[in-house]
C-alpha cells in the first residue's frame, strides 16, 4: 500500500513519492474510481502504467501493455480481482506504440468491446504491423546509411526489421475514432480528448476537470523525455517542431493544478513546470548541436552531444531518429546545411550567419538572417 508523501523533486510534486509505485499487477486507487496498475516489460524501460476507470457497470481501460505471457497473466488476475468480474466496455489507446496497443485486440475480442484511438495512430499502427516478417526495403537501409550507419549497424537493422508487429498480439480490424477536444463520458464524468504530436502522430491525452486529472500517456513524462524521431517513412519530417508546439499548446489548454498520470514512472503535479522543462531541454539540445556543427558531422556523430554518452547498438535506430529530428528542425529553420557525399552519407554543417532560437516565439519562424 502506498501512502501520501507529497515528495518534491526538481520542481515537481509526487503525491506517492518520485520513485515509489505499486507492486507489479497490484492495482492502486489514485482518485475516485481511477486505478493505477504497473505492468512489467522485458526491455530497458521495464514497465508501463495502465489505467482502469470504473464505468458504471463495467470498466474503461486506458492502454494495455505488450503482448507477453506475463502481461496476460496479470490481466487475468485483474479480471478476477479488482475488476470484480465486471466487463471491459471499451479500450482506449493513447497511441500506437506496442506497449500501449499490444493487448488491445485480445481485450476487445474477449469482451466484445470497441477500441478507441485517433485515426493517425490506428492507421499508422496497421502500416507498421504490415512490415512484420518482411525484409527491410532499400529506401530504409539507405536512410540509415545516410545517417552514418556502418555495415555492421545496417546488418543489425536488417535483422531487427519488422519487430514492431511481433510485440502486438492483434489489432482490431475496426475502431472508434476519437478526435481532439472531443468529450467522452466515463463513470458519469466528463472527459476531454487532448491531442499532442511529435512522439507519435496523433497522441491522445485524457483530461477530467471534475477529478483535476490528466492521463498523459507518453506525451508528458516526469523524469525522462519521450523519444521524438524521424523515420525512413518520412525522412524530411519535422516532429520535434510538432513536439515543442504541442508542449506550448498543452500549457495553454490545461490548468496547472492537475494530477498527471503518465505511462511511465510516477504520477505527479506541476504540469506547466514539466512542459517548460521539456521545451527548455530540447532548446538546449538544439543550441549544443548547432555549436557542434561548426565542423561537418553525420547524424551518428551527434549522439554524444545529444545523449551525453555512447549508446549500445540496440538503441542506435532510436538515437539516429532523435538526432535526425533535431537536425531536420535546424534544417527547416535555415540554421544548418546538408550535403550528401558519393557514398550516400549526409553531412550537416552550421550556417554561421544564421542565429539559433532564443525564445519560444522564435520557434514559429525560420531563423536564417
Amino acid at each position: 500500500m502506498l501512502t501520501i508523501t507529497n515528495e518534491k523533486y526538481r520542481g515537481l510534486q509526487y503525491p506517492w513519492g518520485y520513485n515509489l509505485h505499486p507492486e507489479e499487477g497490484a492495482p492502486f486507487e489514485v482518485a475516485d474510481g481511477i486505478w493505477w496498475v504497473r505492468l512489467p516489460m522485458p526491455m530497458e524501460l521495464d514497465h508501463i502504467n495502465i489505467w482502469l476507470l470504473e464505468d458504471e457497470d463495467g470498466w474503461t481501460v486506458v492502454d494495455t501493455c505488450l503482448d507477453t505471457p506475463e502481461a496476460r497473466e496479470h490481466w487475468e488476475n485483474l479480471f478476477s480481482g479488482v475488476m470484480g468480474g465486471r466487463p471491459i466496455k471499451r479500450v482506449i489507446c493513447t497511441h500506437m506504440h506496442p506497449d500501449h496497443v499490444g493487448l488491445a485486440g485480445w481485450l476487445c475480442d474477449r469482451f466484445d468491446c470497441p477500441l478507441l484511438m485517433t485515426r493517425e495512430e490506428y492507421l499508422t499502427c496497421w502500416n507498421l504491423i504490415s512490415y512484420t516478417g518482411q525484409e527491410a526495403p532499400a529506401t530504409a537501409v539507405n536512410f540509415y546509411r545516410g545517417a552514418g550507419f556502418d555495415d555492421a549497424a545496417l546488418n543489425d537493422y536488417r535483422r531487427r526489421f519488422g519487430g514492431f508487429g511481433k510485440m502486438i498480439g492483434s489489432l482490431p480490424h475496426s475502431y472508434q475514432r476519437i478526435v481532439d477536444r472531443e468529450t467522452l463520458t466515463i463513470g458519469g464524468r466528463y472527459w476531454q480528448v487532448i491531442v499532442g504530436s511529435g512522439h507519435s502522430p496523433e497522441h491522445a491525452c485524457l483530461y477530467c476537470p471534475a477529478l483535476k486529472l490528466l492521463i498523459s500517456g507518453d506525451q508528458i513524462l516526469p523524469r525522462i523525455t519521450s523519444n521524438v524521431s524521424v523515420f525512413p517513412t518520412e525522412p524530411e519530417g519535422n516532429p520535434l517542431s510538432e513536439w515543442m508546439a504541442s508542449c506550448r499548446r498543452l500549457t495553454d489548454l490545461l490548468p496547472d493544478d492537475l494530477l498527471v498520470l503518465p505511462s511511465h514512472q510516477s504520477p505527479f503535479k506541476g504540469l506547466h513546470i514539466r512542459l517548460s522543462q521539456l521545451i527548455a531541454f530540447h532548446r538546449t539540445s538544439l543550441q549544443s548541436l548547432y555549436e557542434l556543427l561548426e565542423e561537418p558531422s553525420r547524424a551518428v556523430d551527434c549522439f554524444e552531444c545529444l545523449f551525453g554518452r555512447a549508446l549500445p547498438d540496440s538503441v542506435n535506430v532510436m538515437a539516429a531518429g532523435e538526432a535526425l529530428a533535431h537536425l531536420n528542425l535546424l534544417l527547416h529553420r535555415g540554421n544548418i546545411s546538408k550535403h550528401t557525399d558519393e557514398d550516400g552519407v549526409h553531412w550537416y554543417r552550421q550556417i554561421p550567419e544564421s542565429r539559433i532560437i532564443s525564445s519560444e516565439t522564435d520557434d514559429k519562424a525560420p531563423q536564417a538572417t
